[in-house]
């Protein structure tokens, strides 16, 4: 079987394909000893399996919790009931809590995503607060342009116009990392040079070139992702995965957001 290799650290090779065979050991035992329960037929009664289709309505589910949840952030930032940088430490480490739950408890995924989707709503809600309030009506932009990418990318997917070959996927995977590590430099100079990162960031021109390819990358990574989670649901990986794999789109959907946000506050500058 064809498995895509993703930047997205939620998403590994094995992450369906592990599920998939622990549900037919789980079926096949239960078979052996005459069991007959819903857990050990999830992965092979009829609709029981995870499908692409049923990932991507998971994902649009939790879009939408997060949304909620960023709308409600937002609101008691602009209210002055509490501070946006509260919200921002508290929607963080919830969120890394259930993304970790989520990671290494991937049958809790239908509980444990929404509520993750919720925490990293708070993030984005006190984040796009500040982004706001220097320049308005940039976050109705960013949220709209973060869906158009997202939905762009899936009809590229599913109509084959970008496909997840091995120099697409080795080429993203290559960039990906880069962005990585350009991060992790900029963050270390920063430390011990702060004129760099002003240099780097301030200057709209570079700041302009540098968001543009990171929105690029983050949108082709959605391409992997589509690509491993169709992959998944061809290994026979049970119904639940459905959400992880709603889970871990939104990892690179809110990545390709606040990256959308710093474009276009660059754009937005006079």
């Amino acid at each position: 079987m064809n498995i895509t290799r993703t930047s997205n650290p939620t998403l590994g090779k094995n992450a369906f394909t592990d599920e998939a065979n622990s549900q037919r050991m789980a079926n096949a035992t239960g078979s052996t000893f005459g069991l007959n329960n819903a857990a050990t037929e999830s992965a092979t009664a009829d609709g029981k399996v995870m499908t692409l289709k049923g990932a991507i309505n998971k994902t649009i589910i939790l879009f939408a919790i997060l949304l909620i949840a960023g709308i409600a952030s937002w609101k008691m930032t602009w209210s002055g009931q509490i501070s946006p940088q509260i919200l921002l430490i508290g929607g963080t480490i919830g969120g890394l809590i259930f993304a970790l739950i989520t990671s290494f408890a991937k049958k809790a995924a239908p509980i444990t995503a929404p509520i993750y989707a919720a925490f990293e709503g708070v993030v984005l809600g006190s984040i796009s607060s500040l982004f706001e309030a220097a320049y308005s009506g940039i976050v109705f932009q960013a949220v709209s342009l973060t869906l158009l990418v997202f939905g762009l990318m899936l009809f590229m997917y599913k109509t084959g116009i970008l496909k997840a070959s091995g120099k697409f996927i080795k080429g993203v995977f290559i960039a990906t990392a880069a962005i990585g590590i350009f991060y992790l430099v900029s963050f270390i100079v920063g430390l011990f040079t702060p004129a760099f990162n002003e240099f780097l960031f301030a200057n709209p021109l570079i700041g302009i070139g540098i968001s543009i390819v990171i929105v690029v990358v983050a949108a082709l990574n959605l391409i992997l992702d589509f690509s491993t989670i169709e992959n998944g649901a061809n290994s026979g990986a049970p119904k639940y995965m459905e959400w992880y794999a709603g889970f871990g789109l939104m990892v690179t959907l809110v990545w390709l957001y606040i990256e959308i946000l710093r474009l276009l506050s660059y754009l937005r500058r006079d």
